[in-house]
């Protein structure tokens, strides 16, 4: 194939890259996979409805997140088992980001350290996704590692209390390899299938109110990950998070489960601006990105187009993924007349007709 044009592209490639066993878990979903699709699909039902006569001449895309500037409304999503991808793995992964001018977040699975991430990547914005473990005193070393290592937040996935039923996985019998390093992860947890290792990671008992221990043991600002509904969005603002991330785990949960984009809108109306709303799920494309702006986003995550970089071309395949997106970007706020993101509104995107 030529240069990579696009993130589907890169996808293609990164397919003919890496292992069947891995690739399968990389793109596939729970289920049927019909939330996976949905992901996507959203984006279709609307359109842009761009302005004309604005001044254009200079157009930015960087943007504030969480008090500190990054070059586009696009963060790196936590993604798991990145050493599955390529032999440079999470540390590629946050340099490349860093290149790039944006936030990485670790994941709890991910295949380094806080310490490990900040050394590779120095100065960079970096942000720790947390799975709470059954193990209250580890979570807790989790928590205090991250700040140690200079990450600027923690993001608590809530919408894992048992791994979503994933077909793809079970069909490839796909285990986790022993030599996989997963420095996050309690010494005790088993190596080999996946499902019931993930769900050995969590604490099923967690519920709201558990938040109060985890702010008495961090200052770091708080997200929650997996927020779907304008109850739990409004739940998450009555318990004090610093935001919210619309998600539905790339699908890969629970089938049938709205489309982030979808959810979006009324997670955004309950939270009312009290406190940071994201997205993540199906952004492909720099029109993906401002659509989700439009519709209250602050900014997004994504996480496969990344691993596809990571996959094609290590460091320089992340940078190249994201710079490809943030030009999207860029482009689509020029032709939609809107100079930087922040100027972009609810009245520049309609509802197709069904």
């Amino acid at each position: 194939m030529s240069e990579p044009l696009n993130t589907g592209d890169f996808e293609r490639l990164a397919e003919d890259t890496v292992e069947a066993g891995p690739w399968g878990y990389f793109v596939g979903g729970a289920g049927d996979e019909r939330t996976l699709a949905e992901n996507v699909a959203a984006f279709g039902r609307w359109h842009v409805r761009p302005r004309m006569l604005v001044d254009v001449a200079s157009v930015t895309t960087a943007t504030t997140v969480l008090g500190g500037e990054v070059s586009m409304p696009i963060l790196v999503a936590p993604t798991a088992f990145q050493y599955l991808a390529h032999p440079d793995g999470d540390l590629a992964m946050a340099r490349g980001a860093a290149a790039a001018g944006t936030v990485m977040c670790l994941s709890t699975l991910g295949g380094a350290s806080a310490a490990q991430l900040a050394e590779a990547a120095p100065g960079a914005r970096q942000w720790f996704q947390l799975y709470w473990s059954r193990d209250r005193g580890f979570t807790q070393s989790l928590v205090e590692a991250a700040a140690d290592a200079g990450f600027e937040a923690i993001v608590l996935t809530v919408d894992l209390p048992a791994a979503g039923r994933r077909e793809r996985d079970i069909r490839a019998a796909f285990e986790i390899p022993p030599d996989l390093p997963l420095p996050n992860l309690s010494d005790h947890l088993g190596r080999g299938d996946f499902h019931a290792t993930l769900s050995e990671v969590v604490d099923p008992s967690v519920t709201w109110r558990d938040l109060e221990w985890l702010r008495s043991i961090s200052s770091l600002p708080l997200l929650v990950k997996g927020i779907l509904t304008e109850e739990d969005a409004q739940l998450a603002c009555e318990h004090g998070v610093d935001g919210v991330v619309v998600s539905n785990h790339g699908g890969r949960q629970l089938d049938g489960a709205q489309a982030s984009l979808d959810a979006l809108p009324e997670v955004v109306e309950a939270v009312d601006g009290r406190c940071l709303v994201l997205m993540d799920g199906g952004v492909r494309r720099g029109t993906d990105v401002v659509t989700a702006l439009a519709l209250g986003a602050q900014a997004v995550l994504v996480g496969r187009p990344a691993l596809w970089g990571l996959a094609v071309g290590g460091e320089e395949g992340v940078r190249r993924v994201l710079e490809l997106l943030r030009s999207e970007v860029e482009l689509a706020l020029r032709l939609l007349g809107c100079p930087t993101p922040s100027a972009v509104t609810r009245a520049h995107v309609g509802r197709n007709a069904l």
